[in-house]
């Protein structure tokens, strides 16, 4: 990660990014949060998101793309947390943390203006509160497909990080927003994923995670 940072040159908040910054078309992104400290592995921030996109055949979303989706809209200050499973988790921790009432969140693939404009102020608080969160990412530009390579990536990353029904790493801390999700996977894992949680990663999978930093560009 120290030398996945270097070729980010530094880490990078959604609040400060937009499309018009240069961005590798396709790569796996890792988020952290400022308050989430390595205890056991190290010493800085302990990643709590992996993510990755274009894993189906023929898709056409690139990195920003995706990563703009976890950002919302700069226009409103909120977002679409139904096409952003990570606004999703975030919106529902915090929901139970401040005793909201948002009855219709995560409800359908879509929603009318009416519900829309009901929810637009959980999306902004959502928005703030991803906005906080550093993030880095590895640049993998290969084909759209379930068997990518950054498939593979984000697998055994999540894989290698989750805490779920494991000897526990680098606990989240007990003020970890994420405690509050309602999310079983996310509680457990400590990471805001719930696909791969409960998996073992590969044994060679760092050898690789390891060549493909080095072979990264640096971001400038």
């Amino acid at each position: 990660m120290e030398v996945l940072e270097k070729k980010n040159i530094q880490k990078k908040l959604l609040s400060n990014s937009n499309g018009r910054q240069k961005w590798h078309n396709r790569g796996v992104y890792f988020f952290f949060e400022s308050n989430q400290k390595r205890s056991d592995s190290g010493d800085g921030l302990r990643a709590t998101r992996v993510g990755t996109h274009a894993l189906k055949y023929n898709s056409k979303t690139t990195l920003w793309n995706r990563l703009s989706q976890h950002k919302g809209t700069a226009k409103s200050g909120g977002g679409n947390h139904r096409g952003s499973i990570f606004r999703l988790l975030i919106g529902t921790a915090i929901i139970q943390e401040n005793n909201l009432n948002f009855s219709t969140w995560g409800q359908g693939n879509t929603a009318s203006k009416d519900i829309k404009k009901g929810e637009l102020q959980l999306e902004q608080l959502v928005s703030q509160t991803i906005g906080k969160m550093p993030f880095l990412y590895l640049s993998i530009n290969d084909e759209a497909t379930p068997r990518s390579l950054r498939g593979y990536i984000e697998r055994n990353s999540i894989a290698l990080l989750s805490n779920y029904n494991k000897e526990v790493l680098d606990a989240a801390s007990k003020d970890w927003l994420g405690h509050k999700c309602a999310r079983e996977k996310v509680n457990k894992s400590n990471l805001w994923n719930q696909n791969h949680v409960e998996e073992v990663y590969d044994s060679n999978f760092l050898d690789i995670f390891e060549k493909l930093v080095a072979e990264m560009s640096v971001n400038e």
